[in-house]
């Protein structure tokens, strides 16, 4: 019974995006009536100047991951812009479905890294990357087929209710072993979404970062190289040499663990550059490096924004939430809790 009322209540979601999507009738005030949406007027993130953004992998661990559960978790957060992960459009679209139990690879992997995986799982681990290698490939040949009108009805299901896409981030497209395809194909729909940017981990590889830069050039879209710990004043220096279309999707938490000094001034002597920040609160190597509680690290996330607010800087800044969620709460609510710190923030 609770499945069935959870599946009716996902279809009822799912039926009334659609028409808003698809029906040039629908006002932006009659898209908000449902009760299950609670949402009467569109949101606003965009504090004093400033734009402030979510990536979707934020929600990573809501059950629903479907293109309409995931506008919602957005508007409930009163979010207007976001850096999409690839999986909601794409499923939208009709991508092949994924069988793997992602929770058990990613398992795996942990104890891998850590040394500690047994023969009998190092085994099972091999078995899944190929599996997934297989999956990989299937999803290759659906993207060179996909109907783009499904990319463009998901921007505009997410447009009317308020909601820009300013990032995308498709999985497996822009890596140094993907083909020529792969990357027109995520360049390619992220025009379509209206992205003015893609992001994609640095490669640490001046061919590839190369090789990009001149894919971007082609599509007239600028690509960002996220970076983790690997992050220093002069990590994208090479890029942005190579290619006016290279550019910095800058995570200052990340550059905070890992020991950069003065983390605002990269944000002032690249600002240029940047397309998008992401934000989060880590600590320092000599703290831990801990992913806390907004307000409880070492990242000066105020002061990045109101840096960004009285500089007036263009590019947004992308909530990421990675720390633990706490018991009784879910990603949503805390994602609110971020929204709420750069509001307060901002306003003083």
């Amino acid at each position: 019974m609770q499945n069935d009322s959870k599946s009716g209540r996902r279809k009822f979601l799912k039926n009334t995006l659609a028409v808003a999507a698809g029906s040039t009738l629908i006002t932006p005030s009659l898209f908000g009536a449902p009760s299950i949406l609670k949402h009467y007027k569109k949101p606003n993130s965009r504090f004093n100047g400033v734009q402030v953004g979510v990536i979707t992998y934020s929600f990573r661990s809501m059950e629903d991951q479907s293109a309409e559960a995931t506008l919602k978790y957005i508007l409930d957060c009163g979010i207007s812009a976001i850096e999409l992960i690839g999986d909601p459009a794409e499923t939208f679209a009709g991508r092949p479905e994924n069988k793997l139990d992602r929770s058990v690879f990613f398992g795996l992997m942990k104890k891998k890294r850590s040394g500690s995986i047994s023969d009998d799982e190092a085994k099972q681990l091999a078995e899944i990357q190929a599996e997934q290698a297989a999956y990989n490939t299937q999803v290759g040949q659906w993207r060179k087929t996909v109907d783009m009108k499904k990319f463009e009805q998901f921007r505009k299901m997410y447009n009317r209710a308020g909601v820009d896409i300013y990032a995308f981030k498709p999985r497996n497209t822009f890596g140094k072993n993907n083909s020529d395809a792969d990357i027109d194909w995520g360049m390619k729909t992220a025009k379509v979404l209206g992205a003015s940017h893609v992001t994609v981990e640095h490669p640490g590889d001046d061919a590839t970062t190369l090789r990009l830069g001149n894919f971007a050039k082609k599509h007239g879209i600028y690509i960002a190289y996220h970076g983790h710990e690997q992050q220093t004043p002069t990590l994208w220096d090479t890029a942005l040499e190579q290619s006016k279309y290279n550019a910095l999707n800058l995570d200052l938490g990340h550059f905070v663990a890992a020991g950069n000094t003065a983390p605002l001034e990269i944000i002032k002597s690249k600002h240029q550059h940047i397309k998008s920040m992401h934000l989060k609160d880590r600590q320092t190597p000599e703290h831990g490096k801990g992913n806390l509680v907004w307000g409880s690290g070492d990242t000066p996330l105020a002061g990045a924004l109101q840096l960004m607010r009285d500089e007036k800087y263009a590019f947004p800044g992308t909530i990421e939430l990675e720390y633990n969620v706490p018991e009784g709460s879910n990603a949503v609510a805390e994602v609110q809790k971020c929204v709420a710190f750069c509001e307060k923030a901002l306003s003083k």
